[in-house]
C-alpha cells in the first residue's frame, strides 16, 4: 500500500495546482486520475479578472477577488516553470464606452479601441504545458487510474484504484470536476459533492495565423496558440455528454474569424469538456471533514483561480492562518452553519 502525506482525486487545475502547492511545502503527494483531455487540458488557459468581471457584471468584491487571485500567478509560475503570457486582451462588441468606464470603477486598466476596448490586465497560459509543468513537479506523483471508494479510519483515508492498488493518507482531496461522489465519502461531503451542476463548453482548433493577443466578445473568444488560434466557448448547464455540436461549432468559427477580419480559414478539431459549477460562481476550496477537503466548481474561472484554491486548501491541511479570500470559496457557505 502507498502511503503518500496527500491523496488527490483529479487531475485538472485545481486537482493539479493544490498537489503542486502542498508539494512546494514539502508533503509528498499522490494524484489519482484516469489520464485524458479533461475540461482544464481543453481550456484556454485565460487568466482574466477583467473581461470576466465584465461578462459576469460582477460586484466591485468579486472583480477584486479575480484580480487578487491573478496577481498570485507571477510567483506560482515561476516556482512550477509555467510560461505566462501578459500581453492583456481586447473587446470587441457594442456599448464600449460604457465597458470602460465600467471596468475602470471596478479598478482595471482599460483604454478604448478601435470597436471596442483593450487591458493589460488579463493574461493567460498554455493549458496542457501548464498541467504538465505543475504534473513535474518535485515530490508529486500521478498515477493513472480511477478511485473505485474511499473510507476514512481513525487515521486518515484509504482508497482503492480499479487497478487493485490501495493508498492511504491522512490527507483526501477531491477535485474531480462535476463528477459524482465517490463511495464512501461522509454524507454532508457527498450532497456538497454532488450539489456541483455540470456545464458542458466546446471549442475550436483553428490553421490561422494567431492575434497578437485575446479578442473576446459577448458570445466568442479568440484566444492565440502557437499553430493557430482556439475559438471558443459555450456554456451548456446540465450536459455531462462529451458530443461535440459541429453546427455551433461552425457558428463560434465564423464569429471568431469575423473578429479577426476573415471569412474562411481551415478549422481543426472540437474539443469538448465538462466543468463544474455552484450557485454563486465560485469555486468550493476547503475542509469538509477530518482529513476531507474540496477543490472543485470554478465555472469558467479553473485557470485564472488555481493558484489561489491550492493556496487555501494547503493552508487548511497545514493549520496554517487563513486567507482572506478563504471564507468567499468555503464549501461550507452553502450549509445551514456555513
Amino acid at each position: 500500500m502507498t502511503s503518500p502525506d496527500v491523496i488527490v482525486v483529479g487531475a485538472g487545475v485545481l486537482g493539479l495546482c493544490t498537489a503542486a502547492e502542498l508539494a512546494s511545502r514539502g508533503r509528498r503527494v499522490v494524484v489519482v486520475d484516469p489520464g485524458g483531455p479533461n475540461a482544464s487540458s481543453v481550456a484556454a488557459g485565460m487568466l482574466a479578472p477583467a473581461l470576466e468581471s465584465l461578462l459576469d457584471r460582477a460586484t466591485p468584491e468579486r472583480a477584486a477577488l479575480l484580480l487578487r487571485a491573478r496577481d498570485l500567478w507571477p510567483a506560482f509560475a515561476a516556482a512550477h516553470d509555467i510560461i505566462v503570457h501578459r500581453e492583456g486582451a481586447d473587446w470587441r462588441g457594442p456599448g464600449a464606452s460604457g465597458h470602460v468606464a465600467d471596468l475602470r470603477a471596478l479598478g482595471f486598466h482599460v483604454e478604448p479601441a478601435d470597436g471596442g476596448l483593450t487591458t493589460p490586465d488579463d493574461w493567460r497560459v498554455e493549458a496542457k504545458a501548464a498541467l504538465d509543468s505543475l504534473a513535474r513537479t518535485k515530490g508529486l506523483e500521478v498515477l493513472r487510474a480511477h478511485v473505485r471508494g474511499a473510507d476514512h479510519s481513525g487515521t486518515g483515508w484509504r482508497i482503492e484504484t480499479d487497478g487493485g492498488e490501495a493508498l492511504s493518507a491522512v490527507d483526501l482531496v477531491i477535485s474531480t470536476g462535476a463528477a459524482n461522489s465517490l463511495p464512501g465519502l461522509p454524507e454532508p461531503a457527498a450532497r456538497l459533492i454532488d450539489s456541483v451542476q455540470p456545464i458542458k463548453g466546446q471549442l475550436t482548433y483553428v490553421r490561422v495565423d494567431p492575434p497578437e493577443r485575446v479578442l473576446r466578445g459577448p458570445n466568442s473568444y479568440v484566444a492565440p496558440t502557437r499553430q493557430g488560434v482556439l475559438i471558443g466557448a459555450t456554456m451548456q448547464a446540465g450536459l455531462r455528454d462529451l458530443e461535440p455540436d459541429a453546427a455551433e461549432a461552425g457558428r463560434q468559427v465564423a464569429e471568431g474569424l469575423g473578429m479577426l477580419g476573415r471569412t474562411a480559414a481551415e478549422a481543426g478539431d472540437i474539443r469538448v469538456g465538462v466543468r463544474g459549477s455552484v450557485a454563486d460562481g465560485l469555486p468550493m476550496a476547503g475542509r469538509v471533514g477530518p482529513g476531507l477537503y474540496l477543490a472543485l466548481a470554478p465555472r469558467r474561472n479553473g485557470w485564472l483561480l488555481g493558484p489561489m484554491v491550492g493556496r487555501i486548501v494547503a493552508d487548511e491541511i497545514e493549520g496554517a492562518a487563513r486567507s482572506p479570500d478563504a471564507a468567499a470559496l468555503d464549501p461550507l457557505r452553502f450549509t445551514p452553519a456555513g
